[in-house]
């Protein structure tokens, strides 16, 4: 497996060698000595999957202390725009995004540690996401920021006419990167 640096330190991209032949593919979706060789040496605890149709929306979200989480995301069908947004403090990093798209195609990864939003779009139909957690949801700790925040700048208006996405009630109403209070 190739582990790819960002330009936001600890936010890695993990790209699996994939086998393929007249019978279809195979791939090793997680190594743990993998991680351990990168500097993570943290435990899964749960996984997630959602199915999502195309102009979904989900984010920015993440969880704070003691609950923070880290994410191994990946998408086994469809495609997504992933968004990562470094929320730590004392990082150089601060207040910037980073942006991928991650698909049943490519069989990319990207590694969100604790002390980042996410959030992701769908760009398909039926978009299978899924991620590994290194802590369990707890509902008093969540924290987020508005998707379309003018200081984050997140151009998702690339990917799809914002007229076309779906948000829950929840996400609709996260306050701004102004008045965010990072915990991280």
């Amino acid at each position: 497996m190739n582990v790819i640096t960002t330009p936001i330190r600890d936010l890695l991209i993990f790209e699996p060698k994939v086998w393929k032949d007249n019978r279809g593919y195979f791939y090793e979706s997680f190594s743990q000595r993998t991680f351990e060789q990168a500097g993570i040496n943290l435990s899964f605890v749960q996984d997630n999957q959602s199915v999502s149709q195309k102009g979904t929306l989900r984010g920015l979200h993440a969880q704070a202390n003691p609950f923070a989480q880290g994410k191994l995301v990946r998408v086994i069908q469809g495609s997504v725009l992933d968004v990562a947004v470094d929320i730590r403090k004392n990082s150089a990093t601060y207040g910037q995004h980073f942006t991928i798209e991650l698909s049943g195609e490519n069989h990319r990864q990207l590694w969100v540690p604790p002390g980042f939003l996410h959030g992701f779009l769908t760009l398909e139909d039926d978009t299978i996401f899924t991620y590994k957690v290194t802590n369990y949801y707890d509902k008093a700790s969540e924290i987020g920021v508005i998707w379309n925040d003018p200081t984050l700048n997140i151009d998702w208006a690339a990917h799809l006419d914002p007229s076309e996405f779906l948000l829950s009630e929840k996400d609709v109403v996260l306050g701004d990167f102004a008045s965010f209070n990072s915990p991280f």
